[in-house]
């Protein structure tokens, strides 16, 4: 069973309204048909009925106050009504004809692939690639971020097979998509169950632009993880986890340095600072620190020279369709 909001269809909009517009409202969609249900000053209805609302209220020029709200999620002002139907396209690309995984890889500090953090990247009708800037933005105001982070983690599993055994696999997932683990997660463990995965290869990166508020939320979802063998890794450290105190909470496998401190950082004494004392933070926890976004040698020189295990860049690979035939780099070391 999938949740209303974990799926791509079946969308209901409720709409906040005065007591003098339901009234008036609700006679407007008695006449013509529309399917509603009132409780209180709310009405709920379906989106055909909620585009007519939304012309009906311009019409009248009675958008002002009024708020609407996708299934189960939060309030929206009637000025973002009209970016919810443009990003309508959405509804169609989510699944996974539409979808392709691409693989980075994961290097040690000798050059060996620990594994592949596996990336998402949708192609719409004519095989043109939607970008992440695109699609997280419109799934977002469409109520669709349930479905888009479900597919994609689903997607992802499924690709496994197509790396080594003794690989890695890191992939992502947005922990605001979850609101409960036993139900949203289940799918992803069991397909990695069928597919004889063994679930120590499969990381899952928590990615969240935004600082975390709901921290016991989040503990709820990796410790449901962590209870079926999976591991967890906490990505971007530094910029949505402003404090090294969330690391002591969350105690991840692995912590994932953000490339604004790992670029340049060779020749960058305030980076230096906050990578050292992010190290020493991973160590006391147990955790293995990888750098990501590194692009020259010399910054990868550093970071490994101060003890970093592993390594992700452009200098190593960009995201490709398909993993790397071998399972080592040649590193040039200066």
């Amino acid at each position: 069973m999938i949740c209303k909001n974990c799926s791509s269809f079946g969308q209901r909009i409720t709409f906040k309204l005065t007591e003098s517009l339901l009234s008036i409202i609700s006679n407007h969609f008695t006449r013509f048909g529309h399917e509603f249900t009132v409780t209180d000053l709310y009405l709920e209805t379906n989106e055909s009925g909620a585009i007519d609302l939304f012309n009906f209220l311009n019409e009248m020029d009675l958008t002002n106050d009024i708020y609407f709200k996708i299934n189960q999620l939060e309030w929206n002002s009637m000025d973002q009504f009209d970016s919810y139907i443009e990003a309508a396209w959405i509804d169609s690309i989510l699944n996974e004809q539409h979808l392709n995984m691409h693989f980075q890889p994961i290097i040690t500090g000798d050059g060996n692939i620990f594994g592949y953090e596996l990336l998402a990247r949708f192609h719409d009708d004519a095989g043109e690639t939607i970008y992440p800037n695109v699609i997280f933005p419109a799934a977002k105001i469409r109520g669709r971020t349930f479905a888009l982070d479900r597919i994609c983690r689903i997607h992802a599993v499924k690709q496994i097979e197509r790396i080594e055994s003794h690989q890695k696999a890191f992939i992502n997932f947005i922990p605001t998509a979850i609101y409960s683990p036993e139900h949203c997660l289940r799918t992803t463990t069991l397909i990695a169950n069928r597919l004889n995965i063994d679930p120590k290869r499969i990381v899952f990166e928590v990615v969240e632009t935004e600082k975390i508020e709901d921290l016991n939320h989040l503990k709820t979802i990796l410790h449901y993880y962590q209870d079926n063998g999976f591991q967890y890794a906490l990505d971007d450290v530094g910029s949505g986890y402003n404090t090294l105190d969330v690391l002591e909470e969350l105690k991840p496998p692995y912590m994932k340095l953000d490339m604004e401190y790992a670029q340049g950082i060779s020749t960058n004494t305030e980076k230096q600072d906050v990578a050292l004392a992010f190290l020493k933070k991973a160590k006391n926890l147990n955790s293995i620190a990888l750098a990501e976004g590194i692009e020259t040698i010399e910054d990868f020189n550093w970071l490994k020279k101060q003890g970093y295990k592993l390594f992700q860049g452009y200098l190593f690979g960009k995201p490709r369709p398909e993993p790397l035939e071998k399972n080592s780099l040649d590193i040039p070391l200066l």
